[in-house]
């Protein structure tokens, strides 16, 4: 279920982020599901527990898990703070920016990123919007 690549040139904590992000995108976590703890997290991937315990803080400050004292930390609902969800869109439509100007000096046209950005949706599984602020 997680892996950690050595040769990619992320931070391991980054790496552990994305993963809990892409599983609950695929619908593999959902809102809810306790996710292992740092302990845990460490022993499977063999790699120490403040790299996790790191990552864990970084999916909590942006609102993806929630850790209950005692009990351990789990998939948070999306809608528990909107100030952090239009945080979370506002830097993922910065993120998109810093992609479509890669791409540009990379020569990648529109066309080919737009077919590259629908295959992902498609992998997915989103094609609509759930009610979000149109304004970001």
């Amino acid at each position: 279920m997680f892996q950690i690549n050595e040769r990619s040139l992320s931070p391991i904590y980054e790496q552990i982020v994305q993963q809990v992000k892409e599983l609950i995108a695929k619908g593999a976590l959902r809102e809810g599901d306790k996710i292992p703890s740092v302990r845990e997290m460490s022993a499977l991937l063999l790699v120490n527990h403040n790299t996790v315990a790191k990552a864990y803080q970084e999916l909590e400050r942006q609102g993806v898990i929630a850790s209950q004292r005692g009990k351990g930390a789990f998939v948070a609902r999306t809608a528990d703070d909107p100030g952090m969800e239009k945080e979370r869109l506002q830097k993922l439509r910065e993120e998109l920016r810093r992609l479509v100007v890669e791409a540009h000096h990379l020569g990648i046209g529109g066309r080919r990123l737009t077919e590259w950005l629908n295959e992902e949706i498609q992998r997915y599984g989103r094609e609509e919007d759930a009610d979000r602020p149109e304004s970001l």
